[in-house]
């Protein structure tokens, strides 16, 4: 894979299934780098595969498609170039999509009520004078903020206690009913008021706070949110779960909490079953409601008015980041194991039910008519649907063909001895010929994270380029277990630096045609972090590439989003003991020399982490540049443009060829 096929890397979102199981429906994305921005439409999939794939929308950015409970309808955001997320609706059979919404700010996240009425959504909405709510009022002549807690910012977002997400409930209109036309002006009337082009929602939340993952319950007269708890200056990290019981015109009656500061839980999202007791993901936090390091998530059940009863252990089994999907009584959840992600159904007596295997990410799952069809990606695809069978997993589509066509590396997974009789897991990815190859030592971010054997463009990119790429999962990493995550808490750089170590010297020694001699370093946000301790301790490295770096524990605090406990609990609360685990601390040590990538709205990582480390380097004499990239945030290497994408693969490749050439 060359920077320039980023095109061919298509994605596919969560998929949503017709009631008999016959149809899934899903949203393909890809980088498009004509429009410079992520495009894509929704694909129809018979899941008994009698057909192909079809498109069935052809919109700019259509995603997060939802069939109606019925299945007649179809529900799904669409985004015009530079415009946000809008809620429309179509009929499943196809058909002109009408629209549900005009929020200011776009709308995120939605769910149909059980009897197909209904929509409630969630949408920022900004206060009266921001945002562009007044005309010809630029940012820079809006009044000045007042803040009141020290929670404000969202990398990605923004500020925050201006623009909170609240939900909303909107009816579903008769899509066959005939289209809203503007009026003419007549003489009796020369200025016709318009009809609405969209229905007016029912806000349902008011509190000053930020809402997530609107639900409907198991009937249509309660939805439950999501909701930040924080009283402005503490560190809790809490997060609860409301139900909002509803009248009969849609407004809120009665707001009860069935997590609250007594369970100390970050909720992570919930769903009411046809019982009415509520299943929900959560981690446990610790009595402080602060202790996240390498917390895995669990599923509770809330039964009554009791306390949530914890239904899988988070010390072995993490459902981080995981789908909640309800299949009759049992819910589907997905795992974090070993570099993968595997599909699990828990039964209603607790047991646990592994449905998938070997080496696969589940990225989402959909259940219906006996049916479970998933979104996944191996080492072969970047996204794609199959069926979830007794035997295995039958594909149903190959969105991936093209960019394996033009070239892809098959991972080889590997386990090495760690020098304290431990092991670290992790792929090494080999390039065509004979070699030697210089070798790419690439670290993921988190920490609390994992690498994957899937098809991944930042290695794949490397190894066209004809390098070697080792890539793993050091301790603090996700998916090995709590022991083994939470291992660096407190101690950053000390027994993950010796496992990316030892991971590296292993892979080189068991592959002949990878040139020990010649090897680079390169990680993005912890991984960055990584990088630069390495290259403070290790001066092996020919060239080393620094991005969006956790790099300044101190600075960090106060000026990240996640500023207020973050590096006081991965890096202690003390001082020196930060100090002491700080690459900034210890720059004047690095002799490799060293690219320090970033993006300027990174509220993350402030930019502020990377221009105080690049100087630190020119202060020691150290061959260094400084790359930053305009209107990207963290997730420049992930979702920023497109042309942004590709610019930053040529860069980091043309660094590569400088210091650390391949012939190719």
């Amino acid at each position: 894979m060359k920077p320039s096929d980023l095109p061919l890397l298509r994605t596919v979102s969560p998929p949503t299934l017709s009631p008999d199981g016959g149809t899934a429906v899903v949203a393909v994305t890809r980088p498009d780098l004509r429009a410079d921005a992520t495009v894509g439409q929704l694909w129809a999939v018979p899941t008994d595969g009698s057909a192909p794939p079809r498109r069935l929308t052809r919109g700019f950015r259509d995603t997060a498609p939802q069939l109606s409970p019925d299945g007649a309808l179809l529900a799904f955001l669409r985004a015009g170039p530079g415009a946000p997320a809008q809620l429309h609706v179509v009929r499943a059979a196809g058909g002109e999509p009408v629209p549900l919404t005009d929020a200011p700010l776009g709308v995120t996240q939605f769910d149909w009520s059980p009897d197909g009425a209904r929509l409630v959504f969630l949408a920022r909405v900004p206060e009266p004078g921001r945002y562009g709510t007044v005309e010809d009022l630029p940012p820079g002549a809006e009044p000045a903020r007042r803040l009141t807690t020290t929670r404000y910012l969202a990398n990605g977002v923004g500020w925050v206690t201006d623009r909170r997400a609240h939900a909303f409930l909107v009816d579903v209109p008769d899509v066959d009913a005939e289209p809203p036309v503007a009026a003419a002006p007549s003489a009796e009337d020369p200025h016709p008021e318009p009809r609405p082009a969209v229905p007016t929602p029912v806000r349902l939340t008011t509190e000053d706070a930020d809402h997530d993952h609107p639900r409907f319950g198991a009937d249509a007269r309660t939805v439950t949110v999501v909701v930040t708890e924080h009283d402005g200056t503490s560190p809790a990290l809490r997060r609860a779960l409301r139900r909002l019981t509803l009248g009969p015109d849609g407004t809120v009656s009665e707001v009860t909490t069935p997590t609250g500061p007594a369970d100390g839980l970050y909720v992570g999202d919930a769903r009411e079953r046809a019982d009415g007791t509520c299943v929900v993901l959560a981690q446990e936090l610790g009595p402080d409601a602060v202790d996240f390091v390498g917390r895995g998530t669990a599923l509770h059940v809330l039964t009554g008015d009791g306390p949530p009863r914890r239904l899988t252990d988070p010390a072995t089994e993490d459902l981080s980041g995981s789908p909640l999907v309800l299949d009759g009584d049992a819910v589907l959840v997905t795992r974090l194991e070993r570099g993968t992600v595997q599909l699990l159904r828990v039964h209603p007596d607790d047991r646990t039910e592994r449905l998938t295997d070997g080496p696969v990410e589940v990225e989402g799952v959909a259940a219906a008519g006996g049916v479970v069809v998933v979104a996944l990606a191996d080492p072969g695809s970047a996204g794609d649907v199959a069926v979830v069978e007794p035997d295995g997993l039958r594909r149903l589509t190959d969105f991936s063909a093209p960019l394996r066509e033009r070239g892809v590396v098959t991972p080889e997974e590997v386990l090495v001895p760690t020098r304290d009789g431990q092991q670290v897991h992790g792929w090494v990815l080999v390039p065509p010929g004979p070699g030697p190859h210089p070798t790419l030592l690439l670290i993921h971010g988190g920490p609390h994270a994992q690498y994957t054997g899937s098809l991944f463009d930042e290695a794949q990119v490397y190894a066209a380029a004809g390098y070697g790429v080792v890539m793993g999962n050091p301790r603090g990493a996700a998916g090995y277990g709590e022991e083994f995550a939470r291992a660096i808490a407190g101690r950053m750089g000390t027994v993950d630096l010796a496992d990316a170590l030892d991971l590296l010297d292993g892979a080189l020694a068991g592959h002949p045609t990878l040139d020990p001699e010649r090897v680079g370093v390169l990680g993005g946000s912890y991984g960055g972090y990584l990088t630069a301790w390495v290259t403070a301790h290790d001066h092996r490295f020919a060239g080393a590439v620094v991005e969006r770096g956790f790099l300044d524990p101190e600075l960090f605090i106060g000026t990240s989003d996640i500023g207020t406990y973050f590096a006081q609990q991965y890096t202690g609360a003390d001082p020196e003991q930060r100090r002491r685990q700080s690459p900034q601390a210890l720059v004047h040590q690095v002799r490799t020399p060293t690219l320090v990538v970033h993006s300027e709205d990174d509220l993350r990582c402030p930019l502020s982490q990377a221009q105080r480390y690049h100087l630190g380097l020119v202060e020691a004499g150290v061959p260094t540049e400084l790359l930053v990239f305009p209107g990207e945030d963290h997730e420049l290497s992930r979702s920023g443009r497109p042309r942004h994408r590709l610019q930053r693969f040529e860069a980091i490749l043309d660094w590569w060829a400088r210091h650390l050439p391949t012939g190719v």
